[in-house]
């Protein structure tokens, strides 16, 4: 490989690392690292090696029980030369192999050169809180990355359009399994390792998946048959100190730490548990926009004050949110699924004037069934079979008609529309489609016929509807967290990874521990569901004596942007340019009268913001990427930053 193109590959994601950077070169094989200082340092510079040369490494990532593996390894003769996680990651290898991933409790993605095998070893951590992207080349070359400007900057591969893909990305925020909207890179899955060996062959391998087989039996499932009949208050005992044992690694670090406080529920147990293992306050992060319906920083704040944190706080105005954003869709290489990405890197920003490593409470939604779509399906599923035996299909059909004659922004219609008395009684149409964001027949009128014919077909449900389908889970609600673990919250990690690491912090997810996910996913249900709505029960038990009222009992608002208002506001101009422009419509990608009657609904009341808001950034990211339009320099974000001591 040429230095030259493994410099750029390197420093074009020096945001990830601007305290250090190196480079090995071994004939063709080529390791490139900046590294982010959390733990030693004064020491830890990558790639780094093993005690005879053989191995080098470059790792991204926290390994919170380095120090518990150290002793053993010590004991059969390695020598260590600093207190670095990387260095047990080095040892480890030495003594397993390919093997040595399975020791370790941590979020990472890493590359290993052995030079006497000549053959190069990548590992990415069980849910996928890092990322590892990668290009395979018909020649048997090898690039890989933390993030896909880096394999462009090598000139690996070009940027092209992955028409496969973009189904995928219009229905589900962003794609599944290992594709990307580039056409020939792939993403790593979680829990998988790589080997290629230099007859440029590979071999993709996983080492771990989420297990629900002891959680259908209730008392009597094979967990409590294991140990005794249990009760929801056993359950519950060894679920918080699980996750206390989580928040405790996740404090491992040799410098200054906080945590992004929302107000929800759960940052606001990761506020409580900290706050109990430290001596002085936790410096917390909240973000919030004027709009009041966008505004929750009266429950962070009362958090804050409940556990006396020194709290910090920022307000972005629309003018700072549309600013930002061209350079946001360039760090995170996609467009940005999520309005809230842009808030994200916000208070990112904010907390990197403070500190360098951050707790968030992303994973418990999807571990312990924390959203209403769970609930909502399982209803709609459980009611479909009795209505479709009890009505005749002229009756449904008559039905449906005045479901949809009601006034198109009614909120009745609205909802009435996602039920089994408007949809077909199966999990892609009441699951899969009804929380899409362009469903499949929308995209059929969306995607031009030249678009349509290039994705080879409208399935973007593929991925979801085998990771479905291949759980060993056999309720319908394991199953769904099963398939959301795969798909949505994976790019949720690259969100939150991608916008903290913008602004050169290292976020840490509690919730994500491998050793909790799995207890998580073998708890009876009633512990995840109770009693059919109330959402992440066993949380809510664990947190009663410590989290104030309102925070146990306030509903799940996820992060409302005011996004849609402003497109019908001041910045209509932002549809305007990216979606209803000519350089837009000259890309044959979308119907313009489809894009343009899908404006104008929205300016006249119907709620089409999510539709809107994933054009926007196709467009800006097709402008960047394809065009190779300067995204610009992000300015400093100028939003309102306000400091409350608690």
């Amino acid at each position: 490989m040429e230095r030259d193109d493994l410099v750029r590959m390197r420093d074009v994601i020096t945001h990830r690392g601007p305290d250090d950077s190196g480079l090995l070169l071994d004939g063709a094989v080529g390791l490139g690292h900046r590294r982010l200082s959390i733990v030693d340092v004064s020491a830890g510079h990558q790639p780094m090696t093993n005690e005879d040369d053989s191995l080098h490494i470059v790792f991204n990532g926290e390994i919170y029980n380095h120090a518990e593996l150290r002793p053993s390894l010590e004991a059969r003769g390695h020598r260590y030369r600093t207190v670095c996680d990387t260095e047990t990651i080095l040892h480890l290898y030495e003594e397993h192999g390919a093997r040595s991933v399975e020791h370790l409790r941590g979020m990472f993605a890493y590359a290993i050169w052995d030079q006497r095998k000549r053959e190069l070893f990548i590992a990415r951590d069980r849910l996928g809180v890092k990322p590892l992207y990668y290009v395979h080349r018909a020649d048997g070359s090898l690039f890989f990355a933390s993030e896909i400007k880096a394999l462009f900057a090598a000139r690996g591969v070009r940027p092209e359009i992955n028409y496969r893909a973009l189904p995928d990305y219009l229905a589900n925020h962003g794609t599944s399994g290992d594709e990307t909207l580039y056409a020939n890179v792939k993403r790593l899955p979680p829990g998988h390792t790589l080997l290629w060996r230099e007859n440029g062959q590979i071999e993709i391998e996983q080492y771990w998946d989420i297990s629900f087989a002891a959680s259908e039996g209730g008392d009597d499932d094979a967990l409590a048959a294991a140990t005794g009949r249990r009760t929801d208050d056993d359950y519950v005992a060894e679920w918080s100190e699980l996750f206390r044992q989580s928040v405790r690694m996740r404090l491992m670090a040799d410098v200054p730490l906080g945590m992004f406080l929302s107000g929800g529920i759960d940052s606001s147990a990761i506020a409580a548990v900290m706050s109990g293992m430290v001596d002085d306050p936790i410096k917390t992060f909240s973000v919030a926009f004027k709009e009041r319906e966008a505004n929750e920083l009266e429950y962070a704040r009362l958090v804050a004050r409940a556990f006396r944190t020194d709290h910090h706080e920022v307000i972005v105005s629309p003018e700072d949110f549309f600013g930002a954003l061209p350079r946001l869709v360039w760090h995170e290489d996609e467009p940005l699924a999520h309005p809230s990405s842009v808030a994200l890197y916000f208070v990112s920003h904010l907390a990197s004037k403070h500190v360098k490593v951050v707790l968030t409470g992303e994973g418990s939604d999807e571990m312990l069934g924390g959203y209403e779509r769970y609930y909502k399906t399982i209803y709609n599923l459980a009611l479909a079979p009795t209505y479709q035996k009890l009505t005749g299909a002229g009756l449904r059909r008559a039905v449906s008609e005045r479901i949809e004659s009601l006034p198109p922004g009614s909120r009745v219609r609205h909802k009435l529309r996602r039920t089994f008395l408007c949809l077909p009684p199966d999990i892609e149409s009441l699951y899969f489609d009804n929380f899409a964001v362009f469903t499949r027949a929308m995209q059929r009128d969306l995607l031009t016929p030249d678009a349509r014919e290039r994705a080879g077909h409208i399935e973007p449900y593929r991925d979801m509807r085998r990771y479905f389908d291949t759980s060993d889970a056999g309720s319908l609600l394991n199953r769904m967290l099963y398939a959301d673990t795969k798909t949505y919250l994976h790019e949720l990690l690259m969100k939150q990874d991608q916008m903290s690491m913008a602004a050169s912090i290292e976020s840490r997810v509690p919730f994500l521990d491998h050793k909790l996910v799995e207890f998580s996913a073998r708890l009876p249900e009633r512990l995840k569901l109770r009693r059919g709505w109330t959402t992440k029960y066993i949380l809510r038990r664990s947190m009663k004596d410590l989290l104030p009222a309102p925070i146990l009992s306030r509903k799940k608002m996820g992060f409302p942007v005011p996004v849609g208002a402003w497109f019908r506001g001041p910045y209509r101009h932002i549809l305007d340019e990216y979606v209803l422009g000519e350089r837009a419509a000259a890309r044959g990608l979308f119907e313009p009268a489809y894009v343009r009657s899908l404006v104008a609904r929205h300016q006249a009341g119907e709620n089409h913001t999510e539709r809107l808001w994933s054009l926007v950034n196709v467009e800006i990211w097709l402008r960047q990427f394809m065009d190779g339009e300067a995204s610009g320099e992000a300015s400093q974000p100028r939003a309102e930053a306000v400091a409350m001591a608690s």
